[in-house]
């Protein structure tokens, strides 16, 4: 078991587990001076989203301890997410669209669990209506966009605040950098993207699995 393996699995099977929790850097949310939201900048973020045929972008996660993985993330619309975690951590997550699914190859266990129970069915969910349940949050800066996302009637499916920045080479001008995400615990993890490329060529294969428990068994 290598030292990243043993820092990292436990904390990071938990917070994917428990909500699959997401959030933004702290230099967004804590710039003291508040900006008004530009108006017309929610229906932009939404566009932004669905703008969004495939991207691939790398990912720097960090739990609420403190520890960190990397990992390369490749989206496909609808629905269709991979986190290929970096050598070291045995763990993959994948949806297909209609759920998620969380491998760890360490014990052979798979855990599935539908979209719409997550906080990132706001970015994944093609029948989650962001814009009906989100709402701009002042960021302090300009060129960041900040959309919180909740449905007050479904606490347990957790919050997530979608953060963007301004770039004209993005869908809709706005690109995803960030996201905040809360689970019903108030469990929180970091995730940033970086590297951005969008419209590449994605096979849907890209978002199956080798299950581990049968060497027989048919992607997922």
């Amino acid at each position: 078991m290598t030292i990243v393996h043993k820092l990292t699995v436990t904390p990071l099977r938990a917070a994917i587990a428990g909500a699959l929790a997401v959030a933004a850097p702290a230099a967004f949310l804590a710039i003291p001076t508040p900006v008004a939201a530009a108006e017309g900048d929610l229906d932009r973020a939404v566009a932004a989203l669905r703008g969004i045929s495939t991207m691939k972008a790398n990912f720097t996660q960090t739990d609420r301890k403190g520890q960190t993985v990397s990992g390369e993330m490749t989206l496909k619309r609808p629905g269709k997410i991979r986190f290929q975690y970096e050598d070291g951590v045995p763990l993959l997550l994948v949806s297909n669209g209609k759920s998620f699914t969380m491998i760890d190859y360490e014990v052979n266990q798979v855990e599935r669990w539908p979209i719409s129970e997550s906080p990132l069915g706001a970015l994944l969910d093609p029948n989650r209506d962001v814009k009906k349940y989100g709402k701009l949050v002042s960021t302090g800066h300009p060129d960041v966009v900040s959309v919180e996302v909740r449905d007050p009637n479904k606490p347990q499916f957790g919050v997530i605040t979608l953060i963007f920045t301004r770039n004209s080479a993005a869908p809709g001008g706005l690109e995803l950098a960030n996201w905040v995400a809360l689970d019903a615990q108030n469990n929180r993890t970091t995730v940033r993207l970086r590297n951005h490329r969008y419209g590449v060529s994605v096979p849907d294969s890209a978002f199956t699995y080798k299950d581990p428990r049968r060497s027989t068994r048919r992607p997922g």
